[in-house]
């Protein structure tokens, strides 16, 4: 009689079931359509001007014709072969560029977990208990002793977000994410720079060390000359002991470089991350290894697509998030809180007919006093966003400065190139001439010691000035964002 009445007690409690599963839709529906007190996304106007520099030979304010750097890949920008493959090395094992990988791949998982409070988290459970009560506690006044059986699925606490809360922190932990993934964007230009200029220093080094070598060489078979002059009394002991200081000086230059070819190897070795192929080349600095000319474009279409604007940009709207998750705080909190299963004091009895158990708790909390921990936390939120607007403005003007700076090298190093050009023949004219007037007893000795330096020396600069401008031209690219838009996204881009 008793499990009659308790199903016909049961069953007006069952039909109430669809009302809970109105309510629980509506709550839904409305922790979805809620809103938010994020301050709308503005980015602050360029602190930069429109035009760059006079000094760059690019102030005409007219935007370039072609593609510009980022829409330009580094496999297309590069012609060396050897060059091609060093990068394709360094962008598969550097470990600061697997270090910035693995930063995306950790800011994807945090975001992963702040998104997912989105959502109600639902659990199965299956509960069993047993308690003995004595009998001076019991209402009885004898010890009993109970068991409890219970099996069902239940939502843990879970915030309707009627005020964006939530919402914003996911979209903080998402911009975030963004952020990391221009960071690593600008870590792979920066590397493609490095590895191309550390190249080019060392093809740098490789011709200057030939240069030298053959210096060594000329005057090794000039103080044999020299020599044999002296043993037949042509010439006085001090002309041999100069062309011999010569030949020194041509020898120390030769272990310098050696000593700077071996470091810049290292250094290379490093970006790449792997050791250097035994078959690389030796190769000579090529002038057409990089274009002569690369289009610029205007600040304002050029500088944004910069992956480290991007970071500054991406930082400051999760700072905008924050202050609508802080403005929330101030605003009532509800969860919810429920349970549905079967639940009986006897095991076997759980999967009884009137053993269905169900639990709806909803919970409202409304700040009343907080010492003013809201406030302030609102407030801090609000003195990272005015910091997140002044490392944005900061690293634009950076990036201005960076493209200045290397249009400005572009243009006087080619100057510079022409000038060690030409000074290059005028001193091996001069040498050649005083060679012969020094052989026809017509010039002193001393101007010949003089025309061989300053021979040496103009060759020395003339190849420091190539691969200066080269150099420039990879600097260029990279300032101007070059090559982001090749590099690879993410697998999977987060869903909102």
């Amino acid at each position: 009689m008793k499990k009659g009445s308790d199903r016909a007690s049961g069953a007006p409690r069952d039909d109430k079931q669809p009302g809970i599963v109105v309510l629980c839709v509506l709550t839904c529906v409305l922790a979805v359509a809620g809103c938010s007190l994020a301050p709308p996304h503005q980015a602050p106007p360029l602190p930069v001007a429109s035009a760059y520099p006079a000094d760059t030979g690019e102030s005409s304010g007219l935007a370039s014709a072609g593609l510009l750097a980022p829409e330009i890949a580094w496999r297309d920008y590069f012609a060396d072969p050897q060059l091609k493959a060093l990068i394709a090395q360094a962008l598969a094992h550097n470990r600061d560029l697997r270090t910035a990988v693995l930063r995306v791949a950790e800011a994807q998982a945090a975001y992963g977990i702040q998104r997912a409070d989105q959502f109600p988290t639902i659990a199965a459970g299956i509960d069993g208990s047993r308690a003995r009560v004595p009998g001076d506690l019991s209402p009885t006044g004898r010890a009993l002793t109970s068991d409890q059986y219970q099996i069902g699925v239940g939502l843990a606490a879970w915030e309707l977000d009627f005020w964006g809360r939530v919402r914003n922190l996911k979209e903080a932990a998402l911009e975030a994410y963004l952020a990391t993934d221009a960071a690593r964007h600008a870590v792979t230009v920066s590397l493609i720079a490095q590895v191309a200029d550390a190249y080019f220093g060392l093809l740098e080094l490789d011709e200057r060390l030939a240069l030298a070598r053959q210096t060594v060489a000329n005057r090794e078979t000039s103080l044999g000359i020299f020599t044999r002059r002296f043993e037949v009394g042509a010439i006085a002991r001090m002309d041999v002991v100069q062309v011999d200081t010569l030949l020194q000086q041509a020898r120390a230059l030769v272990a310098q470089i050696e000593q700077a070819r071996a470091a810049q190897a290292h250094a290379l070795t490093l970006l790449l991350g792997a050791p250097l192929s035994e078959g690389m080349q030796t190769a000579k600095l090529d002038d057409r290894a990089v274009p002569q000319d690369l289009p610029v474009g205007l600040p304002a279409e050029v500088l944004l697509q910069r992956p480290d604007i991007m970071v500054a940009e991406h930082q400051l709207r999760a700072a905008g998030a924050n202050i609508g998750a802080a403005r929330a705080a101030f605003f009532p909190r509800i969860t919810l809180t429920g349970f549905f299963g079967t639940a009986s004091a006897e095991l076997d009895g759980l999967f009884d007919a009137d053993s269905r158990a169900w639990r709806f708790a909803p919970s409202l909390s409304l700040p009343i006093f907080d010492a003013g921990r809201n406030r302030a936390a609102l407030q801090l939120a609000e003195v990272r966003r005015d910091l997140a607007v002044v490392n944005y403005e900061k690293s634009v003007q950076a990036a201005f400065r960076d493209v200045s700076d290397a249009l400005s090298a572009r243009r006087w190093l080619g100057e510079q190139v022409r000038i060690a050009e030409a000074t290059l023949k005028a001193q091996a004219e001069r040498a050649r001439l005083v060679m012969l007037r020094y052989d026809n007893g017509s010039a002193p000795y001393f101007e010949w010691l003089d025309a061989q330096r300053d021979l040496l020396t103009a060759e020395q600069q003339w190849v420091q000035a190539r691969r200066a401008l080269l150099s420039s031209k990879v600097r260029l690219y990279a300032a101007l964002g070059g090559g982001s838009q090749d590099i690879a996204a993410p697998p999977v881009r987060p869903k909102p």
